[in-house]
């Protein structure tokens, strides 16, 4: 691991309660698609957030956090970011990345910003194999929270084999896609993901259900899923 000082470029709110953060760190550095870095409050209080960026972009480190007065564990930080203009952190961490060697298809699953996760995954695995095919199921509570639509939906026009699913949970009048949860939506839409290789950023419970639901009802072998949630449930 690496400790880094971080120079903030630019803060930008995506929605009412997510910031975009691109920062150039200070010195070189590595990470796998998936990990995630820690920012370093003091000493004893360090917190985890997941890398938007890919490794390929070596020169700029983007975070997606999400924080308000329901969150001021994130709120704290954005409050460091915004007053300081830098930040140090920890990088990288986790186990949930890419298994760069194989080539099984891909089912991401993201709630909220854990599309950060997601997203280094997918822009990284769409330039090392273009014709992978790749499944992305990202869930909000409101169609709004789901805020790089526009990306996804670009991605899928110039790469065929990614197939992108928006969830809402409470559409507005209107809505013609997907409502409910992500994983709802990936069990209607697959009978087994024995073949699958899938990765989950989201809230521990959510990431619990869905290991336990796709192992014993839908065929996923255990050892083809990852989340770094998976550490602590």
């Amino acid at each position: 691991m690496t400790t880094l000082s971080c120079k903030v470029i630019s803060v930008e709110a995506i929605t009412d309660t997510v910031y975009r953060v691109r920062m150039v760190p200070e010195a070189d550095f590595s990470f796998r698609a998936g990990q995630y870095l820690m920012v370093v409050m003091d000493e004893r209080d360090k917190r985890p957030f997941s890398l938007a960026s890919t490794p390929m972009e070596k020169e700029i480190i983007e975070l997606h956090i999400g924080a308000s007065e329901l969150n001021l564990y994130a709120m704290a930080v954005m409050e460091r970011i915004q007053e300081q203009r830098s930040i140090t952190v920890d990088i990288p961490h986790g186990d949930a990345w890419l298994r760069e060697e194989s080539d099984r298809p891909l089912i991401l699953i993201a709630g909220g910003t854990g599309f950060s996760y997601a997203r280094s995954i997918l822009l990284t695995a769409l330039a090392q194999r273009p014709e992978r095919h790749i499944e992305i199921y990202w869930g909000g509570r409101e169609l709004k929270h789901l805020y790089d639509m526009d990306e996804l939906e670009a991605l899928a026009v110039k790469h065929p084999n990614l197939k992108v699913i928006p969830v809402v949970e409470q559409p507005e009048p209107g809505w013609e896609g997907r409502s409910g949860t992500v994983l709802t939506a990936v069990m209607n839409d697959h009978r087994s993901l024995a073949e699958y290789e899938i990765y989950i950023a989201g809230r521990f419970e959510m990431a619990k259900i869905a290991r336990e639901r796709f192992c014993a009802e839908r065929e996923a072998k255990a050892e083809q899923m990852f989340g770094d949630a998976f550490a602590f449930i």
